[in-house]
């Protein structure tokens, strides 16, 4: 195409991803580079240049086999951009597509390979947060993890795909779907979600981006496609605390043979029996819901007088416990409703409701208790309705859920 972005000829447009466009380029000295330009709605956005300003100084320290090295960036230009090291060859998604699943041998090689990726990039205090078939080239050397070091800018603004989560929901961490604190072990189950892709499978099968991370929050992953052998450490990869995955260094261990697997509460997988077609069906796919506890404070203890106490050492107060929440889901439709406030999902439609601009949200069971209608009003008179179906008594637990929410996030 013959336009200059930095000191970078534009060869030909690569593709499209979460934080804009991907140009193939040349350095003036003839060097293959992938320049990522920012989409314009991030480039509008102070707290986006920010971050990416930190996270491209953070990515320049990463080195390792498995990584794309990242050679240039402006953060200050007026379309942000970033330049890394051009790999050749298909993507790990395009390669399944294309060849089939990976036999035992070449998942453990990838795994390895990803493992070893993973620990160059949090050595350097960086998280991935969207680790995924597509973001993984099958080069002629190896496996190579892209566009780490742009995730938490792209996060910080909030203009995602989903509304409430930055990344790919089927490998999403559940602490990544909950909007909790996301650590490297997020990229761990990311690993283990990939893990079960390249070998043919879905760990939590197909549907709505909210029925997905519905599911990676309270379901057990289906491994039925990963080989026997590897179905232990698969398994804890996808272990719904973070603190029970491994460590990349651990995966290593295990798989070179230096250590067995840590033991720990490991998740219960699902295992079917091999059969011809897809793993779930998304329309009829259970979901067990895990409802939150309602936490109250013990009542205060009576005032007497006594005598001063000697002094005792200061403990740490205990964190408030968790607002609660809902997510309701079915293989097209979903509800969320959290401290943040309410989001449907109707046939990959989405829209997004925060809690001052709700001014009633009116909630039912249909269909003979066997439907979640939920109607959100807002103060300027507009209304919007979604409707979840599920199994009578799961509908009568969001129900429960969605009161709890209402009355923690909106009592009048």
């Amino acid at each position: 195409m013959g336009t200059l972005i930095g000191r970078y000829v534009i060869e030909h447009k690569l593709g499209e991803g979460g934080m804009g466009t991907v140009y193939l380029a040349r350095s003036r000295g003839g060097r293959a580079v992938a320049v990522k330009v920012a989409r314009p709605e991030l480039a509008a956005d102070p707290s986006f240049r920010a971050r990416f300003r930190a996270e491209v100084a953070a990515a320049r320290q990463v080195g390792g086999f498995h990584t794309a090295q990242v050679v240039d960036a402006d953060p200050d230009a007026e379309a942000p951009w970033l330049a890394t090291a051009y790999i050749p060859g298909p993507t790990l998604s395009a390669l399944v597509t294309a060849q089939g699943p990976m036999g035992e041998e070449g998942l453990r090689s990838l795994a390895a390979a990803l493992a070893e990726a993973l620990e160059a990039i949090h050595a350097c205090g960086l998280v991935h947060r969207d680790l995924k078939p597509g973001n993984i080239v099958m080069a002629s050397d190896g496996p190579r993890v892209l566009d780490f070091g742009i995730a938490r800018a792209v996060e910080s603004t909030r203009l995602t795909a989903t509304g409430s989560a930055f990344g790919t929901p089927g490998y999403l961490a559940p602490e990544q779907a909950l909007g909790e604190e996301v650590t490297g072990a997020a990229d761990v189950f990311a690993l283990g979600a990939v893990l079960v892709a390249a070998a043919g499978g879905r760990p939590f099968g197909d549907g709505t981006p909210m029925g997905l991370m519905y599911r990676a929050v309270h379901e057990a992953p289906d491994l039925t496609a990963v080989p026997a052998g590897l179905r232990g450490l698969v398994g804890a990869c996808l272990a719904k605390a973070p603190g029970e995955r491994p460590t990349p260094g651990e995966i290593l261990d295990v798989l070179v043979g230096a250590s067995p697997l840590r033991e720990g509460p490991a998740p219960t997988p699902v295992v079917r029996d091999a059969v011809p077609g897809p793993v779930r069906d998304p329309a009829s796919a259970s979901v067990q819901d895990l409802a939150p506890a309602l936490v109250r404070d013990p009542a205060p203890a009576p005032v007497r007088d006594a005598s001063p106490l000697p002094a005792l050492p200061t403990m740490p107060a205990e964190p408030p416990p968790p607002a609660p929440a809902l997510v309701a889901a079915d293989g097209d439709c979903g509800v969320i409703a959290d401290a943040d406030g309410i989001r449907f999902e109707v046939f990959d439609e989405e829209a997004e409701f925060s809690w001052p601009e709700i001014g009633s949200v009116e909630y039912a069971s249909a269909r003979r208790g066997r439907q979640l209608r939920v109607v959100v009003t807002l103060y300027d008179g507009s209304a919007y309705d979604c409707e979840v179906n599920g199994r009578s008594a799961l509908v009568k637990e969001w129900i429960a859920q969605l009161d709890l929410v209402l009355r923690h996030c909106m009592p009048h």
